[in-house]
């Protein structure tokens, strides 16, 4: 896949979440290398379980085929810059960390081959979905490279400009949060419908949950899926009434996620 190892700085979270789809699509645990002072104990064991190097900090001995920086947004200015050794002519650079632009990490690497990539908290899971824009230094076969090793937590999709990461931060970047706020705020409406709040909370997380997985597995647009489940006159066209008016969910969603990108783009500036 590349012409060195794939290395990993920061076995957290996300960190964590993409080294187990690495191996679980069939990358050798030699060709993976993480470079963390502290990775979390369940991390440590999955370590040791499938041998794979650690290093709690940055190799003299490596040089990385690509290197995917999964740190948080606020230690990227203090890890970047120790990472240079690691750097060679066909590394390409991926960074998953939000807010930290293409030109952060190249004033500090280097003029190098660099993926700026926005997954999305259910990444975790293996059902996230990241949006990824390349520098002009990438070539088709590093491209491909970035790709692969995203795509293990989800569909990857390719953005023409560095600008649109900001829009897609504002959607599926915090997209789930908005989601689980739904869930509240569906749960709440039922319970001030006359429901018992426990209740009311496993219906809302049952039916959010089970749309999701519908539009997940349909062929259909998500307009058609609401067609079908709206009667005439019934009971979910009545609440459609309310949810599609002028001022409905849609200006809602319009103000969030400008908001939401506007905050996206001031971190990006001052990261």
């Amino acid at each position: 896949m590349t012409s060195g190892p794939v290395v990993l700085v920061g076995a957290g979270n996300m960190g964590g979440a993409m080294m187990r789809g690495w191996l679980a699509s069939g990358i050798e645990p030699g060709a993976i290398i993480v470079v963390d002072p502290s990775p979390p104990p369940a991390m440590i064991e999955l370590l040791n379980s499938e041998g794979i190097r650690h290093c709690p900090a940055v190799p003299e001995d490596v040089t990385a085929g690509a290197l995917i920086v999964a740190v948080k947004p606020q230690l990227m200015g203090v890890v970047l810059p120790g990472l240079k050794p690691l750097i060679g002519p066909d590394t390409v650079c991926v960074s998953i960390a939000a807010g930290t632009k293409i030109g952060t990490m190249t004033r500090h690497l280097g003029d190098v081959a660099v993926v700026r990539s926005m997954p999305n908290m259910a990444a975790m899971i293996g059902r996230g979905i990241t949006a990824a824009v390349a520098n002009e230094k990438v070539s088709d076969e590093q491209r491909s490279s970035a790709h692969a090793l995203l795509l293990v937590t989800g569909p990857v999709e390719w953005v023409e400009t560095e600008d649109q990461i900001d829009a897609v931060t504002a959607l599926s970047g915090s997209g789930p949060a908005y989601i689980f706020h739904l869930v509240e705020c569906m749960a709440e409406a039922g319970r001030k419908a006359g429901l018992d709040a426990d209740v009311a909370m496993r219906l809302a997380r049952a039916t959010v949950a089970g749309a999701g997985e519908l539009l997940h597995q349909s062929d259909d647009d998500a307009a058609a899926l609401r067609k079908s489940v709206t009667s005439p006159g019934g009971t979910t066209a009545a609440a459609l009434d309310v949810l599609m008016r002028e001022d409905g969910l849609q200006a809602l969603f319009d103000e969030a996620i400008a908001a939401a990108k506007k905050r996206a783009h001031e971190l990006a500036e001052h990261g």
